[in-house]
């Protein structure tokens, strides 16, 4: 199946309701065999939605939420913000169940890239991906990010996990600043 480029753009308050929607559904497709279905099909959800509606509402030019679209439709969003460290963190990376593999995570992950060479240059790249999340480990890998850490995720709802840290060096990350555009503006303020 082929698709077209997708509309990339800046997130706002309005589309909380959607970006918790896909990252729960993507969520329950990715992690079914890793977290208690108790938890996917319990407190996930309302999780989800209280975590988007802060973050759509907070402004700062030390994230950057872009959402990709296809026919009306949000097919996927990335999420950076800046660490305590310098570095840039990708806290969210995801793509509509049923639309992964189709170039959405490339295109979110590149302007993503993008946006953390333009906002801090010189500053490493890095995400955290749960060990039993193989189809995502080798995207990333594909992808050129360096295993850097093993640790243990604690989940607030009371079950660890073990995840890896992949990190992509500035100078990879650099080579994005000029290639593939990316939205540098910071998303108005929430309206009503």
């Amino acid at each position: 199946m082929t698709y077209g480029s997708p509309l990339i753009r800046n997130g706002t308050s309005d589309d909380a309701e959607s970006i918790a929607a896909l990252h729960t559904a993507s969520w329950r497709s990715a992690y079914a065999e890793l977290m208690p279905a108790a938890y996917l099909d319990g407190p996930l959800a309302a999780e989800h939605l209280a975590k988007w509606r802060a973050r759509t509402t907070a402004r700062s030019h030390d994230r950057c939420l872009l959402l990709a679209e296809q026919d009306g439709e949000l097919r996927g969003f990335v999420h950076l913000d800046t660490a305590a460290d310098g570095r840039v963190h990708v806290d969210n990376l995801h793509a509509r169940p049923g639309h992964v593999g189709t170039g959405i995570g490339r295109t979110l992950l590149h302007h993503g890239f993008a946006w953390a060479a333009r906002r801090h240059p010189g500053q490493d790249v890095y995400l955290e991906v749960l060990r039993g999340n193989a189809r995502a480990i080798s995207f990333y890998e594909r992808a050129g990010g360096l295993r850097t850490a093993e640790r243990p995720l604690r989940m607030a709802a009371g079950f660890t996990l073990t995840e890896f840290e992949y990190t992509w060096p500035a100078a990879t990350v650099g080579r994005h600043q000029d290639g593939r555009p990316a939205s540098d503006i910071v998303p108005p303020p929430a309206t009503g």
